[in-house]
């Protein structure tokens, strides 16, 4: 992968600065840290944002999710390890990202909503806005994820 731009965050201070700013919004929110990191994942699998991805798994990790639920967030409906709350949020998170194909339908709605504050619902919604927005800007102008020593391809 060959990056597009070298730096696009340095291209758009202002708008990075916003967004940053959206980001310390949701930390300061309502919403669990893992819960966000859980939904900021799914997204970037759907979105197949690598440079997301690896961020994301690792401030994950850093609150305490464990390897075998990142293994398994892509089989999320099939596998018993998550919540009715994180399963909420992670019906919601598909709906929205692939909202074109969605619509956002009423069940996924009725199970936020069966979760969630309507407050909560907000937070949850413009975290998961939040995220398609920065897969966008990363995998738009393919912004590589840092690497691994001794693990980096060749």
């Amino acid at each position: 992968m060959t990056p597009r731009l070298q730096n696009p965050h340095k291209l758009a201070p202002a708008s990075i600065q916003a967004m940053m700013a959206l980001e310390a919004s949701f930390r300061a929110g309502p919403l669990e840290p893992a819960l966000m990191e859980l939904v900021k994942m799914r997204a970037s699998q759907i979105n197949g944002c690598a440079f997301c991805l690896h961020m994301h798994a690792t401030d994950a990790r850093r609150h305490g999710e464990t390897e075998m639920r990142l293994h398994m967030l892509n089989a999320w409906r099939e596998s018993p390890l998550y919540t009715p709350r994180e399963r909420a949020a992670l019906a919601w998170t598909e709906a929205l990202t692939r909202l074109s194909e969605t619509g956002a339908p009423d069940a996924d709605y009725t199970r936020l909503a069966a979760e969630f504050s309507e407050a909560e619902q907000v937070q949850l919604t413009l975290l998961i806005g939040a995220i398609n927005v920065w897969n966008r800007l990363q995998v738009g102008f393919r912004v590589p994820h840092p690497g691994e020593a001794g693990r980096d391809a060749a």
